[in-house]
């Protein structure tokens, strides 16, 4: 009994168990100290008198004996890095123009999507855009369906009226070649007639003429004077013939336009062109070309009388 006496004594006097509180959030985790219990305590007097508790280093974590370096010097530091800014000549010619093709597009896609004008308006008023447009496209539809069908009149007009220009110009040429006004040229013969004396008339020329007339030819020329319609002969009083008023001498050369296998026969028929030219003593030659040329022209004369007769 004395003995519990004592110990609950001695259990009064020892102060109250002491603990010490973390250190700060900021720094590390120290160890916690722990207070032996009161039985394991003899003596209050041999208990270390409580005092500041040091922070602990967690293990493994190295001290750092370097001073900090304050905050303003590092930021002036990093100031002075970043400007001003140091750009060499491409890369500021490559900034400058990505600047513009980002500015270019930007410009581009706001055009595009600008539709603020439809997005406010009222559904009437969508409805009369919309009439409007399906009237405006009808419209437009119209007028190419009227300028193609334009188009059309006009290329067939046009290709008439060329037609019709060819088929003018090949019959001016045709009558011209008729008419003497133009050279003519293609397939045919040359008939000359040597007269040495002088017993050739202006009825024998004539008749040779309608011979070859008779026989197809198209272009006849006698020496140089052109055969036309209108022409005519003469004998001159001083001896020799005259064609259209004009003296022609022997030789009588025919160059004719037509088709030879035609022409030499109807001259060489028995008692054609031919032999009644060998009875006055005169020789006829006739020379079949591939190519005549009949180059004399008539000159054209006015009409005085006759006039075109209408349709």
């Amino acid at each position: 009994m004395e003995e519990d006496k004592d110990q609950d004594k001695s259990s009064e006097q020892l102060p109250d168990e002491e603990v010490v509180e973390p250190a700060a959030a900021e720094e590390s985790a120290v160890e916690p100290v722990t207070v032996p219990e009161a039985a394991d305590v003899d003596d209050p007097s041999d208990e270390p008198s409580a005092g500041p508790a040091e922070p602990v280093q967690p293990a493994g974590s190295a001290q750092s004996t370097a001073p900090a370096e304050p905050p303003s010097d590092a930021r002036r530091r990093l100031k002075a890095a970043l400007w001003p800014p140091r750009l060499s000549r491409g890369q500021l010619v490559v900034a400058l123009l990505l600047f513009s093709l980002g500015l270019a597009l930007a410009i581009q896609v706001r055009s595009t999507n600008d539709h603020s004008q439809l997005r406010g308006a009222r559904q009437e008023d969508l409805v009369r855009i919309l009439d409007e447009l399906d009237s405006r496209q009808q419209r437009l539809q119209q007028e190419k369906a009227q300028l193609e069908q334009s188009l059309t009149q006009l290329e067939n007009s046009s290709n008439q009226a060329k037609e019709a220009q060819e088929q003018t110009r090949q019959k001016t040429a045709e009558l011209g070649v008729l008419a003497g006004t133009v050279t003519a040229t293609g397939p045919g013969i040359v008939l000359t007639v040597d007269d040495p004396q002088g017993q050739v008339k202006a009825d024998m020329l004539l008749d040779t003429l309608q011979e070859l007339r008779a026989a197809g030819a198209e272009a006849i020329q006698i020496n140089d004077v052109r055969v036309v319609a209108g022409t005519y002969f003469t004998d001159s009083s001083v001896g020799g013939v005259q064609i259209d008023g004009r003296s022609v001498s022997q030789p009588f050369r025919f160059t004719v336009v037509g088709n030879p296998q035609d022409l030499t026969p109807a001259l060489n028929i028995p008692g054609g062109v031919v032999r009644t030219l060998e009875k006055q003593q005169a020789r006829a030659t006739i020379t079949e070309q591939q190519k005549v040329v009949v180059d004399a022209l008539a000159d054209p004369k006015t009409l005085q009388y006759a006039k075109p007769a209408a349709k």
